[in-house]
């Protein structure tokens, strides 16, 4: 099977999703908006402009499905007519803050022929049937490890009890003074550690060696980071956004709740207990593999 695979920007979770597509023999080719992105600068209306012809001129070419990997693209798959198109929602696409951005998102997903949901969370904002595929987590790299082996690879204190905050402090989205807010009230004593930059490599090891994962986000398309923690059985402490509460909120130890009171009990919880979490039996933590034979399987949906 040959698959077109249209993106606006890669992310490391679409470029494993390819590449486990293509150990289970499906041939990708990915196609991605011209031009260079940055939340500063985004694209121009001629990049998309020239995206059209680009995706029509590759689509002739022996495809049998069209999948389109975000609510912006979703018009470019449909514009050729020739070959099935499946779309996949990301969250940021289907639940935006921009209107026109949401109504594209709907708009696609009533004519695509396949559409899959990452989570459940965001099924009321969709029009039409889809089928559910989380996105999957490489449990053997996100795996429990001793906390102790951990904080001397990364060299912190072995005696702190530590919240990771894993984003930019400067990202608005992510809310940091809130998380800091947080850990303040709380009656322990607790580092706040923010962490952001570091080798993709490296963060099973930065969570491990903390205690939790503190995320105070307004708004969020998933986020990875949770099943990433979950993978690991590290206590997730979160306000209810994206599919947090599908993957954590029957997990032990984990908190999901948009209430600081709630979300500082729950970090005095965990400093108080240094208990782990049982993360790994979410039901929403699929591994890439599983992941890859859901999507072969809606490409054969698409087909028939």
């Amino acid at each position: 099977m040959k698959v077109l695979q249209l993106i606006t920007s890669t992310r490391t979770f679409f470029e494993t999703q390819v590449e486990t597509l293509e150990d289970r023999g499906i041939e990708c080719t990915t196609l991605a908006v011209p031009g260079t992105y940055s939340a500063d600068e985004p694209r121009s209306v001629s990049d998309y402009l020239k995206y059209a012809p680009k995706v029509v001129r590759e689509s002739i070419d022996d495809y049998d499905v069209v999948h389109a990997n975000y609510g912006l693209v979703g018009p470019y798959a449909l514009a050729q007519p020739r070959r099935p198109v499946v779309l996949t929602l990301w969250g940021t696409d289907l639940m935006s803050d921009m209107t026109w951005l949401r109504a594209l998102s709907q708009y696609s997903a009533r004519l695509a022929d396949e559409v899959v949901l990452p989570s459940r969370a965001m099924a009321p904002q969709l029009p039409t049937d889809y089928t559910h595929v989380p996105f999957g987590v490489d449990t053997d790299q996100f795996r429990p490890i001793p906390r102790a082996e951990a904080r001397k690879h990364v060299g912190w204190d072995q005696d702190e009890t530590v919240a990771l905050f894993p984003y930019d402090t400067s990202r608005a989205e992510k809310d940091f003074d809130r998380a800091r807010r947080v850990v303040e009230r709380a009656d322990a004593d607790v580092t706040l550690r923010p962490l952001s930059g570091v080798d993709y490599a490296e963060m099973p090891y930065y969570m491990n060696a903390s205690d939790l994962l503190l995320l105070t986000s307004t708004r969020e398309s998933g986020p990875m980071t949770v099943k990433e923690a979950a993978a690991c059985n590290l206590p997730v402490v979160s306000t209810d956004v994206g599919f947090v509460r599908d993957v954590v909120g029957d997990v032990e130890h984990c908190t999901v709740s948009d209430a600081d009171p709630d979300l500082t009990a729950a970090v005095e919880e965990v400093a108080a207990t240094g208990a782990r979490s049982d993360g790994r039996q979410s039901e929403e933590l699929v591994s890439h593999e599983e992941m890859a034979d859901r999507l072969v399987s809606v490409y054969e949906s698409a087909l028939a």
